[in-house]
């Protein structure tokens, strides 16, 4: 029997376990991202490891989150992450070079090689062949030391494209379609693996579109195979020498199959407030938009923005709508500069902001109070936009850059020409490398920086036999990171302050959990399914841990959040009849007898003193999350390995 692209390259990066599905396996990282908001936990975790230089092939700390420099807590974490970065092996990308996902496709991507990223996003690098995986911020620490990163052995998702898309119709419309099939909920322990006749009609910017989103399905990633469209790709951007073609054999198995016709597909929209909620363009036209914003890791590379920037020329943006674009890198902006794009852009009234996540992130460009934003990112979370009573769709550049003309939702199909559209991949990108920062040599000295702003991480315990605890808050179903702990502009200055932030945790939900928590010397939480959805960002794990939380039980868990709750030392819990979620209510006194022996048997009793009642839980963890659980987290279980 062959192997499928995803089993080719995880048996090469094998060092524990066997390839067998629902199994725990560690593969070997090849090389490691991170980005500011995450990456200042990262590396003060990478520190408490006293491992002087990073032992992957290579390592790029990014500053894209938090460029608004209103104070000085963003620079000095900047500041932090150079220096630490410099000391200890790792490259830096300054800010203004770009967004991580873009900038890692254009210069560091390697068919073959596995990425692990503090970012969720971070499977944008399948779109080029790698195995890219996004995690919290504690496991890349573990990676940059020389560790094996584990994960469930996935299911595997064979997605067959036939045919091509439609003039108007874009990749983005295909990852939509995948969502809508599959919901936010439908990759869990899945990797999406892209093959058939239409993978070929494919660029590497529109297979990274959907390899970027595929993370809203929750999979552990998603990955296009290696080909000649990549060869050409990589010798564009000089690095020829860095291809590896890797295709699925043609007798492969896969767990499941999805057919997509291309030539089926229209212009579709992920409507309020979630990724998966997908409709055809067709059925919201006419629809007013008050802002579009064009850009994010999902669709802000060369070929994205000067499709946006044909259709914009000789145009006016609708004088009731705001457009705001932002590159995805220094790159994209330098060539749209050159070849006179940019000057379409901004001659058509589009605001141009610099080359980060900003509004993605509520970094920024906050929507007008019930505004309806049109936006190519990747997340819709109600909220996540900065502005609570939004309605945020989802489309791709074409449908945004159309609908700005018209000041309403537009379909890119009936109303751009076909030739506006045609666009090629340069047969050489603008290359200049000046605003990475290389690290220093083993034996230069080099003085990390530490701002006052960043504060110690919580530090966890041994698990506790007994816990007798108050359940502190009750949330419903898909409960994302941006909810644990809100991310907005006026917090990510503070990601590296756990005990600021912690007066914010989950106060999206119920604003008074966090006095509450401490009034009660922590407690648990009680959740629906697919608690955690969203970002990667280890501070919701931290500000609970930090509150006194000591467990979670919920109808299921986001696959990282899950890892992240693990790693801090918090019982992910599991209801074994889904129904017993309701017969829990606020401040209900819990007490869990027999924690340590229970976790090892993977089974506990939630004892419902309030109610007199009993309700099993089930603690889905492999014999090593046991270990880890026990000692408190994942530093405390290195400590004592």
């Amino acid at each position: 029997m062959g192997y499928t692209i995803t089993e080719k390259i995880i048996k090469d990066h094998l060092v524990v376990g066997e390839m067998t599905r629902g199994e725990e396996i560690g593969i070997r990282i090849d090389q490691t991202l991170t980005q500011d908001s995450t990456g200042t936990m990262a590396y003060l975790q990478f520190e408490a490891m006293e491992v002087p230089r990073v032992k992957t092939k290579r390592s790029v700390a990014y500053i894209d989150h938090n460029m608004l420099q209103t104070g000085p807590e963003n620079m000095d974490d900047h500041i932090y992450i150079q220096t630490v970065a410099k000391k200890h092996g790792v490259y830096y990308s300054k800010p203004g070079n770009g967004i991580c996902h873009q900038v890692n496709i254009e210069r560091f991507g390697v068919p073959g090689q596995t990425l692990l990223g503090s970012d969720s996003h971070t499977p944008t690098g399948g779109g080029i062949g790698m195995l890219a995986i996004g995690a919290g911020g504690l496991d890349v620490a573990v990676a940059m030391a020389g560790g094996e990163y584990y994960i469930t052995m996935p299911e595997i998702v064979k997605v067959q494209l036939e045919g091509k898309l439609n003039p108007g119709v874009a990749s983005k419309d295909i990852i939509l379609e995948v969502l809508k099939r599959c919901t936010v909920k439908g990759g869990i322990n899945r990797v999406f693996e892209y093959v058939g006749e239409g993978v070929k009609g494919l660029t590497v910017p529109e297979r990274a579109t959907i390899t970027n989103m595929g993370a809203e399905l929750g999979a552990t990633t998603s990955v296009f195979p290696a080909d000649e469209i990549t060869l050409e790709f990589l010798k564009s951007q000089g690095r020829e020498e860095d291809f590896k073609a890797i295709s699925a054999d043609e007798d492969a198995k896969y767990d499941m199959e999805i057919v997509i016709e291309l030539d089926k597909l229209g212009a579709m929209a992920a409507c309020p407030h979630s990724p998966d909620n997908v409709k055809s363009i067709k059925d919201l036209e006419g629809t007013k938009v008050n802002q579009i914003a064009i850009g994010s890791c999902t669709n802000s590379s060369y070929l994205d923005l000067m499709k946006v920037a044909n259709i914009l020329e000789g145009k006016t943006v609708a004088e009731d709508v705001s457009l705001v674009i932002s590159p995805g890198s220094k790159q994209v902006l330098n060539m749209l500069a050159e070849n006179g794009s940019l000057a379409k852009l901004i001659d058509s009234g589009a605001r141009i902001l610099e080359c980060g996540c900003g509004p993605c992130i509520g970094m920024g460009q906050s929507p007008n109070t019930k505004g309806v934003s049109l936006r190519t990112f990747n997340r819709n979370f109600k909220g996540r936009s900065g502005t609570v009573d939004a309605d945020v769709y989802i489309v791709s550049p074409e449908t945004a850059a159309v609908s700005a003309i018209t000041g309403k939702i537009t379909d890119p199909v009936a109303n751009i020409r076909a030739n506006v559209l045609e666009v090629d991949i340069p047969a050489e990108f603008k290359v200049n490398d000046n605003m990475i920062v290389a690290p220093a040599s083993e034996c230069e000295a080099v003085e990390v920086i530490k701002g006052p702003n960043i504060k110690p991480f919580p530090k966890t315990s041994a698990l506790q036999d007994k816990i007798e605890k108050n359940v502190l808050i009750k949330v419903e179903d898909n409960i994302t990171t941006d909810h644990i702990m809100p991310s907005n502009a006026k917090l990510l200055p503070y990601r590296s302050n756990i005990p600021y932030l912690s007066d914010y945790c989950l106060t999206p939900c119920d604003p008074e959990f966090p006095q509450r928590a401490k009034d009660n010397q922590g407690g648990l939480i009680v959740a629906g399914h697919n608690y955690g959805q969203g970002s990667s960002r280890e501070h919701a794990a931290l500000a609970p841990l930090y509150l006194g939380i000591k467990g979670v039980a919920a109808k299921s868990f986001a696959r990282i959040h899950k890892n992240n709750l693990i790693n801090n030392g918090i019982l992910p819990m599991v209801f074994v009849n889904e129904e017993d979620y309701d017969k829990i209510d606020l401040m209900d006194q819990i007490i869990i007898d027999g924690v340590i022996e229970g976790v090892g048997k993977k089974e506990l009793t939630l004892k419902d003193a309030t109610k007199g009642i009993e309700i099993p839980v089930k603690v889905d963890v492999t014999e090593r999350q046991i270990d880890i659980l026990k000692n408190g987290g994942l530093i405390n279980y290195m400590k004592v390995k």
